[in-house]
């Protein structure tokens, strides 16, 4: 689901604002994700990052985003924030993420296309056409991190895979959370980006 009432900024075809709604929606708007970037306006980016959760702000470039929830009842009950806890502080959350290599976040990326109960294979059972084109969506969603003289991204996930090592092979099984709680879903997997200019965050629920 697109998020509503997010102007578009005016891209020529082909251009990175259509690269980037096209990777969005082929890669994510089937199953239950969240998607949205913020601006980076104060030095603890989990401030910012918690700013995206409550949609305190909309995407600087006024690109697509995915929410499920923006309009829902749940929301309206539960809080801005739905379906991430409404307690959730800012403080807390960095002790709650593990840093990623640029590949392994991409790779998480591309997994959050697979549903969390009905897909009949991990990625891996894809033929290699379907793999690549899934992995190129996530690159593109990616690049627009890659801020020039900004410095380069940071990329962090919620998955215990990446307790020990910044690399694991996101793609070769199934979708698999078990790290720390952003919702009161039994499962997710989440994805943050960070750059001198923009916070970028990806999460994957199983509403089964």
């Amino acid at each position: 689901m697109t998020t509503p009432d997010t102007p578009h900024t005016p891209d020529a075809p082909g251009g990175p604002a259509a690269a980037w709604e096209g990777a969005a929606l082929r890669l994510l708007d089937d199953p239950y994700v969240f998607a949205s970037v913020g601006p980076r306006l104060r030095p603890d980016w989990a401030e910012d990052v918690l700013a995206v959760l409550r949609r305190e702000q909309a995407d600087p470039r006024g690109w697509i985003g995915l929410d499920w929830d923006r309009d829902g009842e749940e929301r309206a009950a539960a809080g801005p924030s739905f379906p991430f806890r409404a307690d959730l502080a800012a403080a807390a959350l960095p002790a709650t993420l593990y840093p990623l290599e640029r590949a392994a976040a991409t790779d998480l990326l591309a997994s959050f296309t697979q549903e969390w109960t009905f897909e009949t294979a991990p990625l891996y059972g894809r033929t290699a056409a379907a793999l690549e084109a899934v992995r190129e969506d996530a690159r593109t969603l990616l690049r627009r991190f890659d801020g020039g003289g900004a410095g380069s991204p940071a990329y962090w996930t919620t998955s215990p895979s990446a307790r020990t090592s910044a690399h694991p092979d996101f793609l070769r099984e199934r979708l698999t959370g078990g790290g720390a709680r952003w919702t009161d879903y039994l499962e997710e997997l989440g994805l943050v980006v960070v750059t001198a200019a923009e916070v970028g965050v990806f999460w994957s629920f199983n509403a089964q």
